[in-house]
This record gives structure tokens, C-alpha cells and sequence, in this order.
């Protein structure tokens, strides 16, 4: 992975990330000598996780789950009548 500094990066941006694009490989800029940022292309960037549905099909809810334990429920709310 390449590291140019930050004078250097602004002065040849456009070619870095042509470069970038072209190869793939991500660069990075540092400022005196300390890494500040990582260029990536996008197809490289991370994703987000996806979180809905990540457990789809490891588990089944009962069909009477609305129902479940509903007097204890409506007892807890109400109290005992």
C-alpha cells in the first residue's frame, strides 16, 4: 500500500485516485510521516452491516405468540380485579 503526504496528495489527487481505481489498491496520506487517511475504491469500502433478519430461520414463534400469557399481562398492567 502506498503512502504519499498530504502536499503530494493534494497536489496529484486526481492522479492517485485514477490510480487507485485502475489498480485497486487503496493509498494512504499521512502528515509528517503519521497516517492520517485510507483512500480506498468504493467496491472496497466496507458495508454496513445488515441487521434486519440476521437470525431469518434460526428460530419459530409459536402461531398463539400475540396470545401468549396474556391474562398474566393484562394483570401486570391492570392488577388483579
Amino acid at each position: 500500500m502506498e503512502t504519499v503526504n498530504i502536499h503530494e496528495a493534494k497536489t496529484n489527487l486526481s492522479k492517485l485516485v485514477n490510480k487507485t481505481v485502475a489498480s485497486g489498491e487503496s493509498f494512504v496520506i499521512a502528515k509528517d510521516g503519521k497516517p492520517m487517511v485510507k483512500v480506498v475504491p468504493l467496491d472496497q469500502a466496507e458495508k454496513p452491516k445488515r441487521r434486519i433478519g440476521f437470525m431469518k430461520g434460526q428460530f419459530e414463534l409459536p402461531d398463539d405468540f400475540n396470545e401468549l400469557d396474556q391474562d398474566e399481562i393484562v394483570k401486570l398492567f391492570e392488577g388483579d380485579e
